[in-house]
């Protein structure tokens, strides 16, 4: 089983998407200043605002690709706005 998931920071409005085995040690790390994190680094205030879970890692990756592409992005944002982020 894996995640697809979005978090969002708190102070800056920013999201990350990523994908992960474990999503509660992956936000664990992404708030507690985690090497693996670069991108969550500077920050420490993320909240789950999506998380969506699939059965292997090519379809976790191949999400996780989708939602950080052009179309993809929009797609992102609409279930960020369907939640009133």
């Amino acid at each position: 089983m894996f995640y697809v998931y979005i978090v969002q920071s708190n102070s800056l409005k920013s999201f990350y998407t990523g994908m992960t085995v474990d999503i509660d040690r992956r936000l664990a790390e992404h708030n507690g200043h985690h090497k693996s994190t670069r991108t969550t680094l500077i920050l420490s205030d993320y909240e789950l605002i999506f998380c969506q879970i699939v059965d292997s890692r090519l379809e976790a990756r191949q999400l996780e690709e989708f939602l950080k592409s052009g179309y993809g992005r929009e797609v992102r944002d609409e279930i960020i706005g369907s939640m009133g982020q």
